[in-house]
């Protein structure tokens, strides 16, 4: 069982985020603060953390920064009132990996745990598999039927980042951002560019496709 630990200072909500997660089979742990979430890590282990940002003692983007900084990588979503892009935007800097603002829709909160869970469990074995189709990290090798082909890192990091979440559209700017980063100088238009050599060369995979949405950004669908 999934063990999760909640930050938040509210404490009916706090209540009601771990008992929509035990309901759905997880095991949850509530505290008020950053500083008790830290000493919460610190005497047992946590599959992932969910955490306010506006709380005493310690705020969820200290909280973040200090498990960071620690080389600590458990998946943290950052649930807020704060909705400024600038928000969010440090919320990402200091190392979150999702972020919702309140108020919050449970049954999508459930969804983004499941999703961050998994991505973490590809982390840890730093392989994906679509179908018959399974990519390596630690080689950038893309493999089907027997046949390996080895990608161009950015090439690989951009399927890779939409293979893991099969249906989910990234933006120009999410994968720029993402595959870049942040201070990259690069023209958006480049990740155009390598989504069309990505179509190139699985042009014929049966596994998967990227898709355009256009205006958008693009995702990959399963077959």
């Amino acid at each position: 069982m999934f063990k999760i630990l909640i930050a938040e200072d509210d404490a009916e909500l706090r209540q009601l985020f771990q008992h929509v997660l035990s309901k759905n089979g997880y095991d949850t742990t509530g505290v008020s603060n950053g500083k008790k979430a830290l000493d919460a890590l610190a005497a047992d282990y946590y599959d992932l953390v969910i955490s306010d940002i506006m709380m005493p003692v310690m705020d969820g983007y200290e909280l973040v920064r200090s498990l960071r900084e620690s080389n600590i990588t458990i998946p943290v979503m950052m649930i807020t009132a704060k909705d400024a892009f600038d928000d969010m935007r440090m919320g990402f800097l200091s190392g979150t990996d999702d972020y919702m603002v309140k108020p919050v829709n449970v049954n999508e909160m459930v969804l983004r745990v499941g999703a961050l869970l998994r991505r973490a469990q590809m982390i840890t074995e730093r392989k994906q598999t679509i179908g018959t189709t399974v990519m390596e990290c630690d080689s950038l090798t893309v493999t089907h039927q027997g046949i390996s082909m080895v990608l161009p890192q950015k090439e690989f990091m951009l399927l890779y980042k939409m293979a893991s979440f099969p249906g989910k559209i990234f933006t120009r700017q999410q994968l720029m951002d993402e595959i870049w980063g942040y201070d990259s100088e690069t023209d958006s238009h480049t990740v155009d560019v390598h989504i069309g050599r990505l179509r190139d060369r699985f042009r014929d995979n049966p596994d998967f496709r990227i898709v355009t949405m256009r205006g958008v950004g693009y995702k990959v669908v399963k077959q």
